[in-house]
């Protein structure tokens, strides 16, 4: 295993919720292979609804929306029927646990969920500017 130097021109950082299991699988895998990233915690930290609108924008809403998570799971039926776009980005600000985890920004590259395989071809040089 060796330490990735492709992406040392830009800033990485890893959005998420600081105990959930994937982000703790995501930050191990950074860490295990040398790379820098500013970590931010959503749950705290809130989203901003532009930022949010960016991710969803390049994306899609339905990548972006947790509905295997327990806080989409314990939302009443009527609010989950019928979602669309603004409608799940207004769950999303308002519970930003609904956000699927991680998104990892690079630049202008965003990733949303943790697959080593797909981290590893993100940070192998392949992933351009």
């Amino acid at each position: 295993m060796g330490v990735y130097t492709s992406h040392m021109a830009r800033t990485v950082t890893l959005h998420g919720i600081k105990n959930c299991d994937t982000m703790k699988k995501a930050r191990a895998w950074l860490d295990g292979h040398g790379i820098a990233y500013v970590f931010r915690d959503y749950k705290v930290a809130g989203v901003a609804r532009d930022e949010l609108e960016g991710w969803a924008k390049q994306m899609g809403w339905e990548t972006l929306l947790n509905r295997a998570g327990t806080t989409f799971k314990t939302l009443p039926d009527k609010d989950k029927e019928g979602i669309g776009e603004q409608k799940a980005l207004a769950l999303m600000l308002a519970q930003p646990s609904m956000i699927k985890r991680p998104v990892l920004e690079a630049g202008t590259r965003l990733i949303v969920g943790f697959k080593p395989d797909v981290y590893e071809k993100f940070f192998g040089g392949r992933h351009g500017t």
